[in-house]
């Protein structure tokens, strides 16, 4: 039977299922394999949630699993799997474009709210900025190199990626980034510190880069600028 990506994910987490009576009794976890057996299911059953499936029986699974390196008949036609699979996959996709039209939907009304609010810019774009911190350094072009620390958010505040809590600035290319940054750096001066709000046309889109970070999401950063690298330097 051709191998179905959801296939995978689903025989992967019956791993951690294979040889108990019942999911819901406590299994031993001391052995390399059992540990190994549970870090496969519980890393495919965050795929699978992230995916949007839902409503997934960890008997059948186990069931599955067990027939599988039983070496016992499959108790299902290949065609049945396969609609099977489809369907899952149908509902899905359903619900994730559900959620994306819904963040979108919320991204255009926080960003009309925001743009009304003192101290707030709105450019043609449509990206929105702050000055948290202003400077008189050098402004960097789009071919230059810079070093930042940044922290960003969704509008609820939670945060997806900062090197403030890493403790560690980091290097880029002003024109190798999401064009809400590219535009954004340019504005900035050497030791300013701006607030950018990234309508999604100028982040990911209707892409999801990670499941920390849906699709049509409005991103927040606070962005320093902390020094335009020599090109010479920035070559090494």
């Amino acid at each position: 039977m051709k191998q179905h990506r959801l296939a995978a994910a689903v025989a992967l987490v019956g791993l951690v299922l294979a040889g108990c009576d019942s999911p819901s009794k406590e299994v031993e976890l001391k052995t390399p394999e059992q540990k190994a057996s549970y870090g496969i299911g519980l890393n495919m059953g965050k795929s699978l949630a992230q995916q949007g499936i839902e409503g997934m029986d960890p008997k059948a699974m186990a069931q599955g699993i067990e027939d599988a390196l039983g070496k016992k008949e499959q108790r299902l036609k290949d065609e049945e799997l396969v609609e099977a699979f489809g369907f899952l996959q149908k509902r899905a996709e359903e619900r994730m474009l559900a959620v994306s039209e819904e963040s979108a939907k919320a991204g255009k009304k926080f960003l009309e709210e925001n743009g009304k609010k003192e101290g707030v810019t709105t450019t043609a774009s449509g990206l929105q900025y702050e000055v948290l911190k202003k400077a008189e350094g050098a402004q960097p072009k789009a071919t230059d190199v810079v070093t930042v620390h940044y922290e960003g958010k969704l509008t609820d505040g939670s945060v997806f990626d900062s090197s403030v809590e890493r403790g560690s600035p980091i290097d880029l290319p002003v024109n190798g980034v999401i064009p809400g940054w590219v535009e954004g750096l340019q504005l900035m001066h050497v030791g300013e510190k701006y607030k950018l709000y990234i309508p999604s046309e100028l982040a990911y889109g209707d892409q999801s880069p990670s499941p920390a970070i849906p699709a049509n999401s409005v991103l927040v950063f606070e962005l320093e600028l902390l020094a335009i690298k020599d090109p010479a330097a920035a070559q090494q």
